[in-house]
């Protein structure tokens, strides 16, 4: 019964203080071993997960955002029309596109998000020796400071 709880602690901590390290230049760099059209899309997620869009918030036309990110038109088509198949965004037409106001959506991007974030922290804090107990209390130590 202990662990369910220091885990959602964990979970909590980890995705926080990964959001609050992100820090954006005014053109995003790329990894190369990914998808730059998934990388925008996840670049979208943190935007409205963290409060940088709102829901409902109009967003910036597609041109614009392919010179922000300075990236090819077509890519940021693509990473739009992605978003907006996954309903992250919607878009009326001549109107323009916007931030869902759906919340299960937006707290369903925020498990998705931070639950990528956790899995990577625990394998890294396995990869230098921790055993999961171990972890544990580190976590439950961070909390309690």
């Amino acid at each position: 019964m202990r662990q369910a709880p220091i885990l959602d602690m964990l979970i909590v901590i980890v995705y926080y203080v990964t959001i609050t390290l992100i820090q954006k230049d005014e053109r995003m760099k790329f990894n190369p071993t990914v998808p730059i059209y998934l990388q925008i899309m996840d670049s979208i997620k943190k935007d409205i997960v963290t409060g940088v869009l709102s829901r409902g918030e109009r967003i910036e036309s597609v041109r614009v955002l392919s010179e922000k990110f300075g990236v090819n038109l077509n890519t940021m088509q693509r990473a739009c029309s992605e978003l907006e198949r996954e309903e992250v965004i919607s878009t009326q037409r001549g109107v323009g596109s916007f931030v869902t106001e759906d919340e299960k959506i937006i707290r369903s991007l925020k498990k998705e998000m931070c639950g990528g974030m956790v899995a990577e922290f625990v394998q890294g804090m396995r990869g230098i020796g921790f055993t999961n107990n171990e972890i544990l209390d580190i976590v439950e130590k961070a909390v309690q400071k």
